[in-house]
């Protein structure tokens, strides 16, 4: 099997998709942007072969590569980059290079427009909040009126991520969201109240999943623009309700052969239209793998290796292993310089010890997302996983509740 990966090393984590193809005796081809004595060592080890081009923007460039590797090693039987921001171009090359077993252009819009999305929603049965698409001042003041009011919530008809998204909770930053805003697409939402949950899932050719997983976090996007230090966890197992709909999802946005990460907000109060407290709600779909040490995450909490699985779906369509452990927690707690904080990162770690598997100095292109220090602890209980948040982050810190931790 000959498989094409598109920026192999980054995020930095995908070697391992990599390395797990490698094994299972696949023909890994790489394409980057990055000079190859700047890769990892266990990187070059799981390529066959890298092709460095000046950009992956330019599509003609990239383009060339796969001709190459066509050429050079015959007919290309996958073309992937796990990665949203090249959904576009890798679909178009697989139309280009008739490999048929991804995603084709013409079917990407329900993926990328969050206005899209809501059509699917509505046909699966799963409830989400009321939207519209941003034109002008008046027609958001029709909208406002229909949901009865305000906090709304403004953010990209396509994007990724928690990046210029606006809380709006009177009509004078209603006003300024028209002139700041830039200029592609915007929708319009209600504003939930509640933590959001993720459905993470690699699915075989049937859509159906092979793995399920699931991490609870707050309101991401409050967090971010609200300058909040930065917590969420793995949980032990999937809640049903969620996990019925994740499987919906997945039927309803006609995925397959993928590692996809769909989110939703369980609700933390009453809201007509929509549910009760405790319900769930889709929020949005990601085509790709949590972002962040999340896979990593996964497989501390689960016992297994979630590289290898989606590695068994590409060649098997099936798994020849799954967890082989006990499930656990694995939370994330990360701190913000500019908060103060009781204890010291030598106490964190005489504390902890052993249960800390991950512990990093956060790059500052990620600060505002990912805070600056991070450290990840696997935990037997609900109990210690807060222990651990509070210890870390402090109970003043405002995103720890014991409400997440239910």
């Amino acid at each position: 099997m000959n498989f094409v990966f598109i920026s192999p090393n980054f995020p930095d984590i995908f070697w391992q998709f990599c390395d797990r193809l490698s094994r299972n005796g696949v023909t890994v081809l790489g394409i980057g942007d990055a000079p190859y004595d700047g890769l990892r060592d266990e990187l070059k080890s799981a390529l066959t072969e890298y092709y460095k081009v000046d950009s992956l923007e330019d599509y003609d460039a990239v383009f060339r590569a796969v001709a190459f590797f066509s050429f050079k090693y015959g007919k290309i039987d996958w073309l992937e980059s796990n990665n949203e921001h090249w959904l576009s171009n890798d679909a178009r090359l697989r139309r280009d290079f008739n490999i048929t077993t991804g995603v084709q252009p013409d079917e990407l819009a329900l993926w990328q427009s969050k206005s899209a999305m809501k059509p699917v929603y509505r046909a699966a049965g799963i409830p989400s909040a009321r939207q519209c698409k941003v034109t002008d001042l008046a027609a958001a003041r029709e909208f406002l009126d229909e949901v009865e009011g305000y906090p709304l919530f403004a953010k990209p008809d396509t994007g990724v991520g928690a990046d210029d998204t606006w809380k709006i909770d009177n009509d004078a930053q209603l006003e300024a969201f028209f002139v700041e805003k830039s200029d592609y697409p915007y929708v319009m939402e209600e504003f939930i109240t509640g933590d959001v949950y993720s459905y993470d899932a690699i699915s075989d050719s049937n859509g159906d999943p092979l793995f399920e997983s699931s991490f609870i976090c707050p309101n991401v996007a409050e967090s971010v623009n609200s300058g909040l230090e930065v917590l969420y966890y793995i949980t032990d197992k999937v809640p049903e309700q969620l996990r019925d709909l994740g499987r919906k999802a997945i039927k309803a946005f006609k995925v397959k052969n993928r590692f996809t990460h769909f989110e939703f907000f369980r609700l933390t109060e009453d809201r007509k239209g929509l549910g009760k407290a405790g319900d769930f709600v889709g929020l949005e779909v990601n085509m790709r793998p949590a972002g962040g040490y999340t896979p990593d995450m996964i497989n501390f909490a689960h016992s297994t290796d979630v590289y290898k699985l989606w590695a068994d779906m590409v060649c098997y369509d099936s798994l020849t292993q799954a967890g082989q452990g006990v499930d656990r927690y694995c939370v994330f707690a990360s701190r913000k310089d500019a908060f103060t904080h009781t204890h010291t990162h030598n106490e964190i770690l005489d504390k902890y010890g052993s249960r800390i598997v991950l512990c990093e100095r956060m790059p500052d292109i990620f600060a505002a997302a990912m805070g600056n220090q991070m450290y990840t602890a696997v935990c037997d209980t609900i109990e210690e996983a807060r222990e651990f948040a509070v210890y870390v982050l402090d109970e003043q810190a405002e995103i720890v509740t014991p409400a997440l931790f239910r």
